[in-house]
């Protein structure tokens, strides 16, 4: 009985105060740093170059080790703009330069990867010195990704939208259609 007590406390330990203590410092450093974070956050190990560059709403669920990263010099923020409860799941990369916007109630899986810029490819110089190519994110609200999709630049996802694990996104994605594939392409309307 004794040895139940004893486990039973050690897991509510862990998880519940340690957890909360944990997520409670995290914010208010991160908060220190520029980040906006709107209430009931939970906000776990993140990976980030510039937090002022990063607005989330209220009641999002951020998982562990994702990766923010604004990729640029200093200027005036945020760029990097998550809206009211949004799900990022463990391991998503936002690699931005311009911006990238996530609207209410949006689920994003595991993996899942945002960049909106791209290297040219004019001939006449070498591509990794050529001004890059622009192009925001914009993520309506309730969109639905599934594990490891990868979006490119200039793309807007429009409201209620699912996209297909491992899709790439290229192009625009209506309201309420279902795309799957590289790269991403029309299966069906939800109805």
């Amino acid at each position: 009985m004794s040895k139940y007590l004893f486990q039973q406390s050690f897991f509510i330990i862990r998880f519940r105060y340690y957890t909360k203590c944990v997520h409670f410092f995290r914010k208010k450093w991160y908060s220190l740093l520029g980040m906006k974070i709107g209430k009931q956050i939970q906000l776990g190990k993140i990976v980030v170059n510039w937090p002022h560059q990063i607005s989330l709403g209220d009641n999002c669920i951020l998982e562990h080790n994702i990766h923010f990263k604004f990729d640029g010099i200093w200027q005036q923020g945020p760029s990097i703009i998550l809206r009211e409860n949004v799900f990022v799941g463990t391991g998503c990369e936002f690699n931005i330069s311009k911006s990238i916007h996530i609207g209410k109630y949006s689920m994003i899986a595991s993996g899942c990867k945002f960049i909106d810029h791209d290297h040219g490819t004019a001939l006449n110089e070498s591509m990794n010195v050529q001004r890059p190519v622009l192009g925001a994110i914009v993520i309506g609200d309730e969109v639905w990704m599934g594990v490891n999709c990868v979006v490119l630049k200039g793309v807007t996802i429009g409201r209620g939208a699912v996209v297909a694990a491992g899709s790439v996104v290229i192009k625009d994605v209506g309201e309420y259609e279902i795309v799957g594939g590289v790269p991403a392409k029309l299966l069906k309307k939800r109805i």
